[in-house]
This record gives C-alpha cells, sequence and structure tokens, in this order.
C-alpha cells in the first residue's frame, strides 16, 4: 500500500485561488456531462435502434447482444486511454489533456451520427461502428481522471471529496440529458426514428463540445501539478511507479469503483432493453421512468459526498451500499409486475444507494496516489473497472437472460457488483486505517 499521508499533506498550503476552485469544479462537471452524454447516448442507441440498423441479418434478441457487444468495445477501451492520457496528464499537466480527450470524444460521438448503416455500405457499417466506439472508450478513458484532478486538486484542503463529486455529478446529468434525448424522439414515427432520427443526439454533440471547449480553455494548470513540476518529481513512465509500488491499491480500487459504474448498466441499458422487447413497456414509457430515476439521481447524488465528508468513510460506505443488496432485487420485481408506476418506484428507489456511493468515490480515488503518478493511477483503477465490469454487464445481463429465460440470475449478477465493492472498499480503506474528517482522508 502506498504512503498515502504524503499524498494529503501535498494540498495543504498551495495558495489556492477560491475563485479559480470554482470555476475548475464547474469545468470538470460541465466536461464530464457533455463526455458522459457523448457515451451514454451510444448505449440508448444499442439498446433501442443499432442493432437492427448494423447488425440486422440476425435475431432480434441476437441483434440487440451484438449492439451491446459494441457497446462494451468503449468500456475495453478505456484502460488504454487512461494509461495514455494519464502519463501526458501526470507528466504535462491535467487542463490540456482533458482538452484533448473533450475534442477526440466529439469526434467520435459526431461520426456515429453520421455513419452508414449495414443497408448502405454493408460489413464496413459495424466495423467503422466499432472503431468509432473505440475512440469513444479511448477518449472517455483519458477525460474521467483528468475532470476529477481539476476538480480535487483545486479543493481547499478537508474538501477533496466534496470536490470530487462535481466531476461526478457530470454523469447522472450526461445520462439524464441522453435519455431526454430520445426520449423527445421516441414521439415521431418508427420509420422516422429508424431512418435519421437516431442520428440527431449524436450530430448535437457538436454544439456542446464547443461549450466544454469555451470553459476549460478558461482554467488553468491545477496548483498541485505546477508544484510536482517545479519540483521535477514526474516519473518518466509513470505506469512503472504504479505498478510497482501501489499495485495493491489499485487492485482494490478497481473492485471498489465496481458498485459506481456498473449497477448504472444493469438497470438503464439493460432494463430498457428487457422491459421494452419482454415486458410490453413501450420505449417512451420506460425512457420516462429511467428520465425520473435520473433527476432523483442527480437530487440525491452529492449526499453522499456530504455523508463521507462529515462521518467515517467506512461507516458511509456501509450506509450507502448495504440498503442496494434489498432495493436492487425489489427493483426488478416492480419492473416485472408490468405496472408503470410501481417500475418507476422501484428505479428511483434503487437508483439512490450506488449514486450516492458514486459520489464520494473520486473524492476517496483522488487521495491514493502521490500528485505526480495521481492521473494514472485513479484512471487506471477507475478504466479497468468499467472495462471488466461496467461495459459487460448489459451484455452479460442479455446473455444470462437469453439462457435463462429468467430475470433472477441478472438480479445476482448486481448483488455481486455491490457485495465486491463493497469488499473492497472496506479493505482500502482498513488497510491504512483511515478515517474521515470534513473530507479529508487521514491515516489515524
Amino acid at each position: 500500500m502506498s504512503d498515502v499521508a504524503t499524498t494529503i499533506q501535498a494540498g495543504k498550503g498551495a495558495g489556492i485561488d477560491p475563485k479559480q476552485g470554482r470555476r475548475a469544479g464547474m469545468a470538470a462537471f460541465v466536461g464530464t456531462t457533455i463526455e458522459w452524454f457523448d457515451f451514454y447516448i451510444y448505449g440508448t442507441a444499442s439498446a433501442l435502434v443499432l442493432g437492427k440498423l448494423f447488425f440486422p441479418d440476425a435475431s432480434p434478441a441476437i441483434g440487440t447482444l451484438a449492439a451491446f457487444a459494441t457497446f462494451a468495445v468503449g468500456f475495453i477501451a478505456r484502460p488504454l486511454g487512461g494509461i495514455i492520457f494519464g502519463h501526458f496528464g501526470d507528466k504535462f499537466g491535467r487542463k490540456n489533456t482533458v482538452i484533448t480527450t473533450l475534442l477526440l470524444m466529439g469526434a467520435a460521438t459526431v461520426g456515429v451520427g453520421l455513419l452508414p448503416t449495414y443497408a448502405e455500405i454493408g460489413v464496413l457499417a459495424p466495423i467503422l461502428l466499432v472503431l468509432l466506439r473505440v475512440v469513444q472508450g479511448v477518449a472517455m478513458g483519458g477525460e474521467w481522471g483528468g475532470a476529477v484532478l481539476i476538480a480535487t486538486e483545486f479543493a481547499p484542503p478537508k474538501k477533496k471529496i466534496l470536490y470530487g463529486a462535481f466531476a461526478q455529478q457530470g454523469s447522472p446529468v450526461g445520462n439524464l440529458l441522453a435519455t431526454v434525448a430520445f426520449l423527445g424522439l421516441t414521439f415521431m414515427s418508427s420509420e422516422a426514428f429508424n431512418s435519421w432520427g437516431w442520428r440527431l443526439p449524436f450530430l448535437a454533440s457538436a454544439v456542446l463540445i464547443f461549450i466544454g471547449l469555451y470553459i476549460r480553455l478558461r482554467i488553468t494548470e491545477t496548483p498541485e501539478m505546477i508544484r510536482a513540476i517545479e519540483s521535477k518529481t514526474q516519473q518518466r513512465v509513470p505506469l512503472v511507479e504504479i505498478l510497482r509500488d501501489h499495485l495493491g491499491v489499485v487492485l482494490l480500487a478497481v473492485g471498489a469503483v465496481v458498485a459506481g459504474v456498473a449497477i448504472t448498466y444493469v438497470k438503464t441499458t439493460f432494463a430498457l432493453s428487457w422491459a421494452t422487447s419482454e415486458l410490453g413497456f413501450s420505449r417512451t414509457e420506460f425512457l420516462q421512468i429511467i428520465t425520473v430515476a435520473l433527476v432523483a439521481q442527480v437530487i440525491i447524488q452529492p449526499f453522499g459526498a456530504i455523508l463521507a465528508s462529515r462521518i467515517d468513510v467506512k461507516k458511509a460506505v456501509l450506509w450507502m451500499l448495504l440498503p442496494e443488496l434489498v432495493l436492487l432485487p425489489l427493483m426488478f420485481f416492480m419492473i416485472q409486475t408490468g405496472n408503470f408506476a410501481l417500475a418507476m418506484i422501484g428505479m428511483v428507489l434503487a437508483t439512490a444507494p450506488h449514486a450516492m456511493y458514486y459520489s464520494a468515490l473520486a473524492g476517496v480515488l483522488a487521495q491514493l496516489f502521490p500528485a505526480h503518478i495521481r492521473y494514472t493511477g485513479i484512471s487506471l483503477a477507475y478504466q479497468l473497472s468499467t472495462a471488466i465490469f461496467a461495459g459487460t454487464a448489459p451484455f452479460i445481463g442479455q446473455m444470462l437472460f437469453n439462457s435463462t429465460g429468467s430475470i433472477w440470475p441478472v438480479v445476482v449478477l448486481g448483488l455481486g457488483y455491490v457485495a465486491l465493492s463493497l469488499t473492497c472498499m472496506v479493505l482500502l480503506l482498513r488497510g491504512k486505517a483511515w478515517t474521515s474528517r470534513d473530507g479529508q482522508l487521514e491515516q489515524a
């Protein structure tokens, strides 16, 4: 395990400008919102339309499985992006790195919106779709770590977890915008939606990218990164030091991230496909359910960071994750009734625990590694977790459902994600006997 005390002291006495801190928090929030919007619209489109347009020769179930496989490819590419952009972010700074990831994501997303379908160019269409999804994954892999560090490294002492929540809030807001975008499109005819309507959210990304660039260009480099550059502590290859001296922390962090990322795709991407293809929900109805749950997440999520900043982090983790072990099965039971209101209530209830946990996650992870290798360290841990668990969640869920005809193996899968994160986070925190005081991790 790494000496976290050294890392924690790095942020003290930095002379942080409060105005720059607020601007950095906003830049992290807006940038991640845009990048997550781009990433999530692909997930929604894969559940609704990409299978029939890019894999038309397959049966509906297999076509959906193929679309979810291309969805997973983006996640598999994310560790590569985390390593590449983590390297440059640790050596040359956070600001220019996150500007690059934003541009890369925008180009790939607009490219999907312009892509001809299988009916127009044959097998080249799914090949290009996969390639663009890979580019999205590489960009997203570099984005998250940079956004978190822009927020937390500008944070005043003892507010790391709270500022880290700015970057985390971009995920539900981006998901909400993506869902609302497709919800609006469900009111057009199926012919129009399948022909050109599904492309509109992808093309709209171009406008959002310019907004994100304007905001990010106005921030400065983070104080902790400036000190690392001035002290010349950067490693030639940060990944080497991470794997040599911090591998235990990385592995536990991979497990700790799972509940914060994989559950979302079990209860939205997979559940959307399941409910609309098997239970008789219309696209409009279930997107409305997801929209309400996302609004609830946007409101509830920040309280996780507040809780973890006020009490012992281990206790906060238990309070946030243990309810999910009951609420996740309850959600699927309520959806399976086919009742719109019950499904919505179940989705909202199951959203709260993992959303609050996700809010606190970034600020905790950002304090695990020294500044000169921090971008690489948190990116590697987070993106490996998303690649192994989150990106495969809809695919594995659909495969389990196809093979058993029952939703309950999918529920067990989700509960396994929660149990894994609970175990790894408790071990991670206990490894250094940490306590939390106002969002600052300290050795007891």
